[in-house]
């Protein structure tokens, strides 16, 4: 093959059989292995990270059911795009062969140039494979959805990185000009992705006549893990950051956070989510949370990145250590819950302002004193529903 096609291209794999590390959804009884045994294709949305081999598996499965295959990106493609797919699927239908479609970044479609192919899909003229990294139930339409299958794509293990780096040498007849420890350091830099594996392996072999672990750092330069502030990645490591402060547990939390910092989240963002916890999971357990969490916001915008990361790491710590109390927010659920319903009950007269004589005559503020702790027999609450506790201690 044309050395000059990207050696991820020249590597990649052209039956289920060569796919490495997805032994999830391909081997026997698997879904995507069941699927070429029936022969009858179905509409698929892949979901996972980049590089888990997504396209890969669409040309696979197209190759598998003889169909002719079409790939558009919804980054570049608009409705156009799709009007000309309909018309080559309708040409291959009369000619008794299959199309499919497959939409790379299927989340970038609006919903408009969704429901333009959900007619042809239901119909049958197009089988749809789409792929994304953000979660397909809140960015692929719901009819879309429901006439498709979600298959989960995993990020690659270390080992399987490591056996998709060794093939590859041995295909460029490169052995015992890669170290085991580049291969290895290669492996870990990639994050699960064989495509940023494979990209740098390539540089590192163009490069020097040996490829050692010094060499791979020169390749890769320092690379960040993939981090999408407004994809799924975002809200997993904030939700786990949160839970593991919420479970007391010191050395996840300080490790997400790391995460978090290291990917290039911004640290006020971090810092909001602490304040809010203070008072959700802490509350009353420990008065002193709350503004300790508002002194490292403040911190924060202060001294900013990067030494906002100790910071935060020391309030993250004490959060996470702190007793946990949520009296006060299951009260304040409640009470929004009860307001809600009872919106246009009358507040008690007696508590009410009465700045006129007629309001006065009327009853407002009938034996309430002006005074320190003073209070008025009975519940402040209206009349029907005086009875309901809202704060359970007290």
């Amino acid at each position: 093959m044309d050395n000059r096609v990207p050696l991820a291209e020249r590597m990649r794999p052209q039956t289920l059989d060569e796919v490495i590390g997805q032994d999830e959804i391909i081997g026997k009884g698997k879904i995507l292995t069941e699927i070429v045994r029936k022969g009858d294709p179905v509409n698929l949305i892949f979901w996972g990270p980049p590089g888990t081999g997504k396209t890969t598996l669409a040309r696979i499965l197209a190759r598998e059911y003889k169909a002719d295959f079409v790939e558009l990106s919804a980054v570049t493609a608009g409705k156009k795009d799709i009007e000309v797919v309909v018309e080559r699927a309708k040409q291959n239908w009369n000619l008794k062969v299959r199309t499919v479609l497959f939409v790379d970044e299927i989340h970038r479609f609006n919903k408009a140039q969704q429901d333009a192919f959900l007619p042809h899909v239901e119909s049958g003229l197009i089988i749809l494979i789409g792929a994304t990294t953000e979660n397909p139930s809140f960015e692929v339409i719901s009819p879309l959805l429901s006439r498709s299958r979600v298959v989960v794509v995993s990020g690659l293990s270390k080992k399987a990185i490591r056996e998709v780096l060794e093939r590859a040498i041995k295909a460029e007849k490169a052995e015992g000009r890669v170290t085991d420890e580049a291969v290895d350091y290669l492996a870990e830099l990639s994050g699960g992705d064989a495509r940023s594996a494979l990209g740098d392996l390539e540089l590192a072999l163009s490069l020097a006549k040996k490829v050692t672990k010094k060499v791979v750092i020169e390749a890769a330069g320092r690379k960040v893990p993939g981090y999408d502030k407004k994809g799924d990645n975002h809200y997993d490591n904030i939700s786990a950051f949160i839970k593991s402060m919420r479970a007391s547990d010191a050395d996840a939390s300080l490790y997400y956070l790391a995460r978090m910092v290291e990917a290039g989240e911004d640290p006020k963002f971090i810092a909001r989510r602490m304040v809010i916890f203070a008072s959700e999971d802490i509350g009353l357990a420990g008065n002193g949370a709350l503004g300790l969490a508002l002194n490292a916001f403040q911190a924060v915008e202060r001294v900013g990145m990067p030494e906002s990361g100790l910071i935060l790491a020391h309030v993250v710590t004490v959060l996470a250590k702190s007793k946990k109390s949520r009296l006060t927010t299951d009260a304040w659920y409640k009470a929004q819950d009860l307001a809600h319903k009872s919106m246009n009950l009358p507040i008690p007269l007696k508590i009410r302002n009465a700045p006129t004589k007629l309001m006065k005559d009327l009853g407002y503020g009938e034996g309430y004193k002006w005074e320190t702790g003073f209070k008025t027999e009975g519940s402040y609450l209206p009349d029907e529903i005086a009875d309901q506790k809202i704060f359970p201690v007290g």
